[in-house]
């Protein structure tokens, strides 16, 4: 097939990156001739590397770069099967060169990268929005092994089987979701990051505190350590945007002291400064304020990862085997919140919702209709 990928970034250059390894033909276009030479030198770079391991052979790097062209207008894309739009998160950016897109591609496949954005949306900008797609990949798209799949109301659901052969064909893991705010990962990895800055926010315990509560229970990395690696900005951008397209459910309630570190700039990793100092020499040492044992922690966030994941379940957002794979595959959860869930005992959750339901009196503790009713 013919890919055409809308954005040389590092997004862009990696889905590009997956579909060109997977044999097919791809187009990358940019208005921006520095980025496109900085796509390619990705590209040839990734190549080499994959060369040097021994998993493609001496000749690979030029017999690929045969099959990718880069462009910096859409009239050079060709008669794609495929287009997949990785730019900018702003939905009439999105909405323009979709209606561009679906006058000069009549018979493409077209794609969003959105990570949040209503695929809805975006598909009524074209004459025919019935080939509009959600094809969300994670960041590193080469290596993250999940793809959401996100059909708008508007899309032409039959196409479904062949999407999902072709997102397995390139060696990715995919798992379909309703057009709702945040798609699985967004929306269900939300008390992850929104419980522990609220536990934060009371003066229960530390950061670190919270970090290593939560990697006793097996995530790789604690809820502070992963949004500055995410960035705070992005992060925070992404609570903001789920809060307001959710009419504004306190579930989804963004924390000011996000807001602060993202005022100051301290976005994590890549600024040197997040919830960690990360300057050459800097101690992280935190001064002890735990009220709340590791275990209280751990049984608070986890709890709200749960009750998401069952209410989600219960509004149909997907399957539970979808569900599932998408927090193991997309966000590297130690098990999936469903099966999680069954393991530990559904009466375990909701006797914990319930309890934190009591001590706040907030509709943000409030238990899913799943839980009540065991």
């Amino acid at each position: 097939m013919k890919i055409g990928i809308i954005g040389s970034g590092a997004m862009g250059t990696g889905i590009a990156q997956v579909a060109l390894f997977a044999g097919e033909d791809v187009f990358i276009y940019d208005t921006s001739a520095t980025s496109l030479d900085k796509s390619k030198q990705s590209l040839i770079a990734q190549i080499q590397r994959a060369i040097e391991k021994g998993k493609l052979g001496a000749n690979a790097e030029s017999e690929l770069m045969s099959h990718v062209t880069f462009v910096s207008t859409l009239e050079e894309m060709g008669e794609c099967d495929w287009v997949i739009e990785a730019i900018v998160e702003n939905l009439e950016v999105k909405k323009s060169v979709f209606a561009q897109l679906d006058n000069l591609m009549p018979n493409a496949l077209l794609c969003s990268n959105t990570s949040s954005l209503s695929l809805t949306a975006i598909a009524s900008a074209c004459k025919n929005p019935a080939r509009v797609w959600g094809i969300h990949f994670f960041n590193p798209a080469a290596i993250m092994p999940l793809v959401e799949i996100i059909p708008a109301l508007q899309t032409n659901q039959s196409n479904i089987d062949s999407v999902v052969a072709t997102i397995k064909r390139w060696g990715k893991v995919p798992v379909v979701t309703k057009d709702l705010p945040g798609f699985i990962v967004n929306r269900l990895a939300r008390p992850f990051y929104s419980e522990a800055l609220r536990i934060y926010d009371e003066g229960l315990a530390s950061f670190q505190e919270i970090d290593e509560a939560m990697k006793a229970l097996g995530f790789k990395m604690g809820p502070f350590e992963l949004m500055d690696l995410i960035g705070n900005d992005v992060n925070y951008a992404v609570t903001e945007s789920v809060f307001a397209a959710n009419y504004y459910d306190p579930r989804y309630k963004p924390s000011t002291t996000q807001k602060r570190h993202v005022e100051a700039g301290w976005f994590g990793k890549k600024t040197n400064r997040g919830y960690y100092d990360y300057e050459e020499g800097a101690s992280n040492t935190p001064t002890p304020i735990q009220k709340l044992s590791k275990e209280a922690i751990g049984m608070r966030i986890l709890s709200m990862l749960i009750n998401e994941a069952y209410e989600a379940l219960r509004t149909g957002l997907a399957s539970a085997e979808d569900l599932d794979l998408a927090m193991t595959k997309g966000v590297n959860y130690p098990k999936g919140l469903i099966a999680w869930g069954n393991e530990l005992g559904l009466k375990t959750i909701k006797t914990e919702i319930e309890r934190l339901y009591d001590q706040y009196g907030e509709d943000r503790y409030r238990l899913s209709l799943t839980l009540k009713d065991l």
